[in-house]
């Protein structure tokens, strides 16, 4: 292959794909879609009917005449074997491979005159494929209206019977046809789909794993420094901050599991009594409710959320001496007195939480200035009978 071959074949290969096409148009290319689709071996053996229009051309023209005959019906026979084909290709390449049969058509029929009429069946099918099938249609059995009466005049039976069993044939595979790309569209729609829910799934995975890892290891942090200050002053405190480290590495190991699997349970009961001590540790006083309202479990594992989410921020960036818990059953708010978000700070573990409170058909509102930070989550009343 010299190199400016090759470089032709890139060319047509960048031309193919900015058009969206996955065969080039080329001779190989159309040779390759007609493979590919597979009727390439059952168009072939349909060609014999072509026999109807050689042998009165060998026996009754000149042999110059008949030789061109049979050059005009081995090119007709090479458009209709490919036709299958150009379904791979736009409607408009598709109607300029019909429109170079029809004019191998009109030559023929300046040749053999009304024997023309025995190549009304393969007119049809190709018309059956190449044109949308709303078009198909209406030109199928329009093409044997205007063949068959001629057929009649000229005494032609055999004829009739081809173009009436075309009609049959030609929509049948134009159905056909219609209810592959149909079918092609669906598995193109339900892999979209599939890719769509395996992103879905991974940003709710990534969205429960900030949650779960970023309140561990801050309070593993927040532990680990006060260790490292009582290590000298009391060692028995600081042993017993090392405890609570090894046990929440050990809780967070299994969070992280179960998250992985779908099966991660957070409750807001259990996120207050953890923020109580991881709020003690790192110097915030905690104000939290005595008595919780019963809630449903989706509720109560959404709100353990937004407290998880508020009470290690709270411990993370405001800078706070107290962080107040408030908790009704269609409203939760983590509230302190530090100094605020700043503007430049990144929020992707809000944005989580807020699409994931937006799921549940409510809102998440943050709150911040230099007075300190209030995040509320507020849900519909379950009075309303608005599903929790």
């Amino acid at each position: 292959m010299t190199t400016e071959t090759a470089r032709r074949r890139r060319r047509r290969s960048r031309t193919a794909a900015a058009v969206g096409l996955e065969f080039p148009r080329t001779a190989r290319g159309v040779h390759q879609a007609a493979r590919a689709s597979g009727a390439l071996a059952y168009n072939a053996p349909s060609l014999l009917f072509l026999l109807y229009v050689l042998i009165p051309a060998w026996t009754e023209l000149s042999p110059v005449r008949a030789v061109v005959v049979t050059a005009l019906c081995l090119v007709y026979a090479l458009l209709f074997a490919y036709t299958a084909g150009l379904r791979a290709y736009p409607v408009r390449d598709r109607l300029v491979w019909l429109g170079a049969s029809w004019v191998v058509l009109g030559l023929l029929g300046l040749l053999i005159h009304g024997e023309i009429l025995y190549m009304i069946m393969f007119v049809q099918v190709m018309h059956g494929i190449l044109v949308p099938i709303t078009v198909a249609r209406f030109v199928v059995p329009g093409l044997a209206a205007v063949a068959v009466p001629i057929a009649v005049v000229l005494e032609q039976p055999i004829a009739i019977i081809l173009a009436l069993v075309g009609v049959v044939l030609s929509l049948g595979v134009a159905e056909g046809i219609e209810r592959s790309i149909l079918q092609e569209k669906l598995d193109a729609a339900e892999r979209r789909s599939a890719v769509l829910a395996v992103a879905a799934e991974r940003e709710r995975i990534g969205r429960d794993l900030h949650d779960i890892l970023g309140h561990s290891l801050t309070t593993i942090t927040v532990s680990a420094q006060l260790a490292q200050r009582l290590l000298d002053a009391d060692p028995a405190a600081a042993k017993q901050q090392l405890a609570e480290i090894e046990r929440i590495s050990r809780q967070s190991l299994a969070d992280v599991r179960t998250t992985a699997s779908g099966m991660q349970q957070v409750r807001a009961a259990s996120e207050i009594a953890s923020s109580r001590s991881v709020l003690e540790a790192a110097g915030v006083r905690p104000e939290v409710p005595p008595a919780l309202p019963a809630l449903p479990d989706n509720r109560a594992e959404l709100f353990g959320y937004v407290i998880r989410e508020g009470v290690t921020n709270v411990v993370r960036h405001a800078r706070a001496t107290r962080c107040t818990i408030r908790l009704e059953e269609d409203m939760v708010q983590v509230a302190d007195d530090g100094a605020g978000i700043p503007e430049d700070r990144a929020r992707s573990g809000l944005a989580g939480l807020a699409r994931r409170v937006e799921e549940h058909g409510g809102t998440l509102d943050v709150d911040s200035d230099d007075t300190g930070t209030r995040l509320t989550a507020r849900l519909p009343r379950l009075t309303e009978g608005v599903p929790a």
